[in-house]
């Protein structure tokens, strides 16, 4: 089917799906609001109604009302389309990048931001895999379990949102990881046993990366300085600080020397207790095939 031929298609099914609906407390929802705006005004310019700028792209007409409405959040390829068929070029392409942003929550934008930003990465879990190694259906596993339970819309864009922090590993300079698992994140079969084994692939291919060291702490071990809970610590090129855990009074990220001091010194003796890397990958491979 040629291209033109598949807009079509789309267009007469009154494609709806694409995108994510704006959450009115996001701060960013004026960015989107103020993208749609923007759009109207482009396409009015070129002369187009609704119905027929959006079979130009592919879209139905009431995605096109509500992403001018400020109501819904376009994919980037929805901007890439509006710029090419309103000959804006590249001013709409342009805002792919502020409203990537806007898809997802201020306080997982506030971790990207800080993860982008650090040249190490230390973090020790206990009940499920860190975000930064888990694989796209792994996550989604994790988000529709959630009691409450989010919306579909939300979900996709949790996901999202986990699946955008990984670039980190492309990152050059790339930063140094370290990473401590509990024995039972390896082994509980979030999302079925396909997806557990999915997962411990994916483990094993990123413990191969130079920048990167993945620990397994065993259950049976006696002595566990992690009975506080998660723990991440992350550095800086300036040579500042911050970190957070489980066992901490707040719930948000702390830069006090002496907390961090503290949170610092439980990391490392939890590595310490944890096996080391190279056994770790052995130990992961094993349980991956009793998977």
């Amino acid at each position: 089917m040629s291209v033109g031929g598949e807009r079509a298609e789309h267009a007469a099914e009154g494609a709806d799906e694409p995108g994510w609906d704006v959450d009115p407390e996001n701060d960013s929802a004026a960015v989107v609001a103020a993208l749609g705006h923007q759009l109207k005004l482009w396409r009015e310019a070129a002369g187009l109604r609704p119905a027929e700028f959006g079979a130009a792209i592919g879209y139905g007409e009431n995605l096109i009302y509500k992403v001018e409405s400020g109501k819904r959040i376009p994919r980037p390829e929805f901007l890439d389309k509006a710029d090419e068929a309103l000959g804006a070029g590249g001013k709409i392409a342009a805002m792919k990048k502020d409203i990537a942003e806007a898809r997802y929550p201020k306080k997982v934008r506030d971790l990207a931001k800080l993860e982008a930003q650090a040249v190490e990465l230390g973090a020790y879990g206990n009940h499920n895999l860190h975000g930064l190694l888990q694989t796209e259906e792994y996550a989604q596993a994790l988000f529709e379990m959630r009691r409450p339970a989010y919306s579909q819309d939300h979900v996709e864009r949790l996901v999202a949102a986990r699946m955008a922090r990984q670039s980190i590993f492309d990152r050059s300079p790339a930063p140094a990881f370290t990473f401590v698992q509990e024995e039972i994140t390896l082994r509980r079969p979030i999302g079925g046993r396909m997806v557990l084994r999915k997962q411990l692939e994916r483990l094993l291919e990123v413990g191969q990366l130079r920048n990167v060291e993945i620990q397994v702490m065993p259950t049976d071990l006696e002595d566990h300085a992690g009975m506080g809970g998660r723990i991440q610590v992350l550095k800086f090129s300036d040579g500042s600080v911050v970190g957070r855990s489980d066992d901490q009074s707040t719930s948000g990220l702390v830069s006090d020397p002496k907390e961090i001091r503290i949170l610092e010194l439980r990391y490392g003796i939890i590595r310490a207790q944890a096996l080391t890397p190279r056994e770790s990958l052995a130990f992961i491979e094993k349980v991956r095939g009793d998977t």
